[in-house]
């Protein structure tokens, strides 16, 4: 056996000789950063701590699970000068502060146009009517007993990263670009009720309504609606959050978050689109000539570096650093990202902590040996159909910088020699 051969615990036994000296301790910290010489005695280590010498809390403690108050810091956070009144506003995900993929439901991203209702399942009624053969109406009971599906979908408000259409503007990862969640949803099909109420030939579109007071109404092509709409009630597993839409939501996956109707009430089958003033009025993309892109549904293909970035400083100066963030397309699915640290101007691949899924996010690390420079730390995106996230000033040059909607541009962190990070932009 030579030494590079490893047992069966995949370590190489040169390397484990080699942990059991002293000096391997100061040499893995300068080079792997996974530990640190210490030259006295680390009570921590050498003494019994409180939290050792008697009982912890019961099963009973917390019926419900809650993060522990070490994690209190991660929450959702709103913009008080950005609406008007809560009711009819948005708070962002700490995406700064998860791993992963999956959106914890109670760190999840809200949107509402006239606050979250109070609707029990008992209550719950979904029509569907129009041109169909049968106008039905389910129960929530009536959604249990039709075979359902488990997917994941990624959920992103038009609006995300809007405000830097004008330039950088929020500093902190969170309030740029927190307008998303990705979350596990069970549901039925939605063309398993369309078909069961029967489309006719001169459907060509649905209207869906919410029960909220705004009803939130949205057309959407019956192309769309048959292939991978989803009609959900349970999200990561457990039932929808109040502000998600509980009971029942729509989900529209790749699409943006104003079509994902929640607490729906009702679908008409249509001939034509039907189209709601406040979508006519709001959900447009306006160009540098004044005229408006419309039904611009799809959310391109996008990423950004949550770590490091404003929120979350480099702590431990010099040496190992993993950049990380978050990347997804609402044409398909995330087959590369790449990284650049010096804004732009040379690009390395990330790796992919798993293989790209369509429509959901896709979690991307990249390993540096930072040496406390500066760096204009940026991440790039690419799809399964070619697509190639652009920057801003490719962006630009096609929409101008009138709109608030649909900025899918590259995002760059300036970090500092201390570790601190900014919101900016590079030419």
């Amino acid at each position: 056996m030579d030494e590079t051969e490893r047992d069966t615990r995949g370590l190489s036994l040169d390397r484990r000789a080699f942990l059991r000296t002293g000096a391997a301790v100061g040499a893995l910290a300068a080079g792997a950063g996974a530990a640190r010489a210490e030259s006295t005695p680390d009570p921590l280590i050498t003494e019994v701590q409180p939290w050792a010498k008697g009982w912890g809390d019961g099963v009973d403690a917390t019926p419900y699970g809650l993060p522990i108050e070490f994690e209190g810091d991660v929450i959702r956070r709103n913009v008080p000068w950005l609406t008007a009144d809560v009711i009819s506003s948005i708070n962002f995900t700490p995406i700064h502060a998860l791993e992963g993929t999956i959106t914890p439901a109670g760190c999840a991203f809200e949107r509402h146009h006239s606050g979250a209702i109070e609707l029990k399942k008992e209550d719950y009624r979904l029509m569907i009517n129009g041109l169909v053969d049968q106008p039905l109406v389910f129960t929530y009971e009536d959604l249990e007993r039709f075979p359902r599906v488990t997917r994941t979908y990624f959920l992103e408000c038009a609006a995300n990263s809007g405000m830097e259409w004008a330039g950088a503007q929020l500093n902190g990862v969170q309030f740029t670009q927190g307008m998303i969640h990705n979350m596990q949803y069970t549901g039925v099909p939605l063309r398993a009720l369309l078909e069961e109420a029967g489309v006719k030939p001169e459907g060509k579109w649905i209207y869906v309504e919410g029960a909220d007071a705004s009803s939130n109404g949205r057309s959407i092509p019956l192309e769309k609606a048959m292939d991978d709409c989803l009609v959900a009630f349970k999200a990561n597993g457990e039932a929808l959050r109040k502000e998600h839409g509980y009971p029942v939501r729509l989900c529209v996956p790749g699409w943006e978050g104003n079509m994902w109707v929640k607490w729906l009430r009702r679908i008409e089958v249509t001939d034509q689109a039907v189209e709601s003033r406040e979508e006519t009025s709001k959900y447009t993309d306006t160009l540098a000539d004044g005229t408006s892109r419309k039904w611009t549904w799809v959310m391109d293909a996008k990423s950004v570096v949550t770590s490091p970035s404003p929120q979350m400083p480099i702590k431990h100066g010099p040496g190992p650093l993993v950049i990380t963030g978050l990347a997804w397309s609402g044409r398909g699915a995330i087959t590369r990202v790449d990284v650049s640290i010096d804004g732009g101007k040379t690009w390395a691949e990330a790796r992919l902590a798993e293989p790209g899924e369509k429509m959901a996010l896709t979690r991307f690390y990249f390993d540096l040996d930072w040496q406390g420079q500066e760096m204009f730390v940026q991440s790039r995106a690419h799809d399964d159909t070619g697509y190639v996230q652009p920057t801003k000033t490719q962006l630009r040059a096609v929409r101008g910088e009138n709109s608030v909607y649909h900025n899918n541009a590259i995002q760059t962190w300036w970090v500092k020699p201390n570790g601190e990070a900014e919101n900016v932009e590079v030419s």
